[in-house]
């Protein structure tokens, strides 16, 4: 490598040297491997990017000369280097297009075309078109100041009308190699970066249509057509966009044909393109009021590509594709002024309520045996597909409005109790879906169905863990209604309570849980022993997993925090004793990975419990909001739970992040009921700071210099913790351990400025 770094260096400077104009030609001599070749392709174009003043003026046609002639020599390969010398022909184009070589892409024309046979016009073709792919690209490249671009660019553009028939001409050709043409289409989409007019282009696109039908060609034709119809500012030529519009449509039957043999890559592409029509001049399309049943077409069109049959993403991709459309088209239509917008409204309101049923079909889970054989990716695919099927769907409630709820339920009902014509469970499941996706963030509080949904829900035999897991999360979605509804609590929490025990449904069934403790927790109080039972045995079997068990525990917080404090106390210590216990028993055990993730996890329940624990924000409304703060309610965490979770990890003091976090959610919710414990948490921190020094202790503290550096009988124990994290900070910058110091050094200052501050403040107030 060292030899290797020095002959990179040396050639480097040999490319920058005056003798670089002389020996690139060399390098390009026939006998040369094509590495050198290369080589020397790259050092001409270097010395003309990078040093072209260091070259007479009398040399430039000597130099243009040579340079279209190696061109030539090697128009039949190697490839990479005639590319190469087409860049620096490009280049050379740049530096003279605008003084001394004004007529440069119609002297390139000449240059390139005659030849003996058609393989020789191909060979010759390939070059000038290989030339003219790099000529745009060289100039968005290259370093330019923004006159001299536009300047260029301009004088480019004006070149284009006189190109276009050429590479008709040559796209026309029967005789013309594949290659030939496809770098034709690779031309047009380079030019198009131009800004060269769409209408001196419409023939070329249609063109390329055409060569749609040509299986090699097809991949490249679909770039080229996307790339035109994508250009935003095409939006200007309306003419060439409603001449393109029925070649899109004319596209159908190939789709179609496609589908049928199961053609995904053929089918994929036309959906491509008539997206790219759709969504890139959805607004200039749908003012050309006059050709409405046109864009209605392509809209349908679209709405077949939705509708694609089989399963995403394993019998076909082209789906997805089409989603943001539906956005865009909802966007521009209500944005059109009003006489426009009511005559829109009646064409797509219908057209979107297919829609719904579109995406419902698409979001249908595949049978379980199929559903079994497919991938761990294809499976993860399809969720994050129903995700954003998800996302549609709320989108267009706003468009459809209470009707769409009331369309749902009615297909629901019917599903369930016609028993003439039994529907599967994925069928029930994608109603359920909808319902969920529209209620997890839109409010549908005014909605007069949920009452009955929720009161068909009971009628589904969930006989699959999707429908159930579905079933879960719609109930979960409702959770603010049910809170405004308390009447409605008890059934939906006897369904809720009957799944906590199944371990499949963990995820769902525990975030509703939380979901419905959270929102509904006033009106809970008659249902919480039931709650605190189911809550007790799960956790105690251990049926869900780390994080699902933390989840149930902030339920239980929201839970407790609404009831009256002589009846905390008792619940909280039922429920949590086993934990303790089982934390001191880990204390006074050796040390090893399986206590201290045993620790760990205690640790992480009891966090979660203490972050939502709130006893003193009960009350609903503001003013008895205002009343508990004045009056705070004695918490019993402060005198018991915290106290023995304190005295337990002195004993345990390797588990600082988890440690930390119990006092911080603790600190956080207690705020000045944390005072009794301040010296002994002082204590602990400046111990596990000192054994394993990390910024959790250093939050920690941050904390606890904001609640209680203002009072006096606190001032010993955190004078003396700042003192200690200061000591050991200047250590660890002694001995080079620099992994916390500059956390620490910034804390320790801003933390000794807010203590000083707060004793100032209370000198003055004394």
């Amino acid at each position: 490598m060292a030899q290797k770094n020095v002959a990179q260096e040396w050639l480097t400077q040999a490319q920058a040297s005056p003798q670089a104009w002389h020996f690139c030609w060399a390098l390009l001599s026939p006998d040369k491997v094509p590495e050198i070749q290369f080589f020397g392709a790259s050092t001409l174009h270097t010395k003309i990017s990078r040093h072209w003043t260091d070259l007479p003026a009398e040399q430039h046609e000597s130099l243009r000369s040579q340079l279209i002639a190696q061109v030539g020599h090697f128009s039949c390969g190697p490839k990479m280097v005639l590319t190469r010398l087409c860049v620096a022909l490009a280049s050379l184009i740049l530096h003279t297009l605008l003084d001394s070589w004004t007529t440069a892409v119609p002297d390139l024309l000449r240059a390139f075309q005659g030849g003996e046979g058609s393989a020789e016009v191909d060979i010759r073709y390939q070059a000038l078109l290989e030339v003219l792919v790099v000529l745009p690209e060289e100039l968005q490249t290259r370093k330019l100041s923004a006159e001299r671009r536009a300047q260029l660019q301009s004088a480019l553009t004006r070149e284009w009308s006189s190109l276009c028939p050429l590479l008709r001409q040559i796209l026309r050709r029967e005789e013309a190699a594949g290659p030939v043409k496809e770098r034709v289409l690779r031309c047009l989409v380079s030019w198009l970066a131009l800004d060269v007019d769409l209408g001196e282009s419409e023939g070329l696109l249609q063109d390329s249509f055409t060569l749609l039908r040509e299986p090699e060609l097809f991949d490249t034709a679909v770039e080229t057509i996307v790339s035109t119809i994508s250009q935003h500012d095409s939006q200007r030529f309306a003419d060439s966009l409603l001449k393109m519009l029925p070649q899109v449509l004319a596209l159908q039957e190939q789709l179609t044909k496609a589908v049928q043999d199961r053609d995904m890559e053929t089918s994929h592409g036309i959906c491509r393109i008539a997206v790219a029509l759709g969504e890139t001049h959805c607004r200039a399309l749908l003012e050309q009021v006059d050709h409405w049943q046109g864009f209605q077409a392509l809209v349908n069109m679209i709405l077949s590509c939705t509708g694609m049959p089989g399963h995403y993403p394993v019998d076909e991709t082209s789906s997805s594709l089409t989603l943001t459309f539906w956005y865009t088209l909802q966007d521009d239509i209500m944005s059109l002024d009003t006489e426009k917008q009511t005559l829109y409204l009646q064409v797509y309101r219908p057209l979107y309520f297919q829609l719904v049923e579109v995406l419902l079909h698409k979001a249908r889970f595949p049978s379980d045996p199929d559903f079994a054989l497919w991938s761990a990716d294809d499976k993860e695919q399809f969720r994050i597909y129903r995700v954003d099927i998800s996302d549609t769907l709320m989108y267009v409630y706003e468009l459809l409005g209470p009707e769409l709820l009331r369309n749902l339920y009615d297909k629901l009902g019917v599903m369930l109790t016609d028993k003439t014509h039994p529907s599967s469970w994925q069928d029930i499941e994608a109603l359920l879906f909808g319902f969920q996706s529209i209620a997890e963030t839109v409010d549908i509080s005014y909605s007069d169905v949920i009452p009955g949904l929720l009161g068909l829900i009971p009628l589904i035999t969930a006989d699959s863990i999707h429908l159930a897991e579905t079933i879960m999360l719609t109930i979960g979605s409702l959770a603010e209604w049910l809170a405004d509804h308390p009447l409605m609590l008890p059934g939906v929490l006897r369904l809720v309570l009957q799944t906590l025990s199944n371990a499949d449904l963990s995820v769902a069934t525990v975030s509703t849980l939380k979901r419905i403790c959270r929102e509904c927790r006033h009106s809970l109080r008659p249902h919480a022993n039931d709650i605190l039972t189911a809550l007790q045995e799960v956790l105690v079997k251990q049926i869900h997993k780390s994080t699902q068990s933390m989840w149930l525990m902030q339920a239980l917080g929201y839970l407790l925090s609404s009831l009256p404090d002589e009846e905390v106390l008792g619940k909280l210590l039922s429920l949590l004793s086993p934990h303790i216990q089982q934390l001191e028993r880990l204390a006074n055990e050796m040390p090893s990975p399986a206590s201290k993730l045993s620790t760990v996890h205690i640790l992480g329940l009891l966090s979660s419990l203490f972050s939502t624990l709130d006893l003193n924000a009960q009350g609903e409304g503001q003013e008895d909001v205002r009343a508990a703060r004045s009056q705070p309610r004695t918490n019993p965490v402060s005198h018991n739970t915290t106290h023995r979770i304190s005295k337990d990890l002195t004993q345990q003091i390797k588990s600082e992040s988890a440690a930390c976090a119990v006092f911080e959610k603790s600190l956080k919710t207690l705020i000045r009921d944390f005072a009794p414990l301040v010296s002994q948490l002082c204590e602990l921190i400046g111990q596990l700071f000192s054994a394993y020094p990390q910024a959790c202790a250093l939050d920690l503290t941050g904390q606890l210099v904001h609640v209680f550096a203002c009072e006096k009988e606190h001032f010993p124990p955190i004078t003396a913790l700042l003192e200690l994290v200061t000591s050991i900070t200047m250590s660890m910058f002694q001995h080079g351990k620099t992994h916390c110091v500059y956390q620490s050094m910034n804390f320790v200052s801003s933390a000794d400025q807010f203590l000083l501050r707060r004793v100032e403040r209370y000198k003055l107030s004394l």
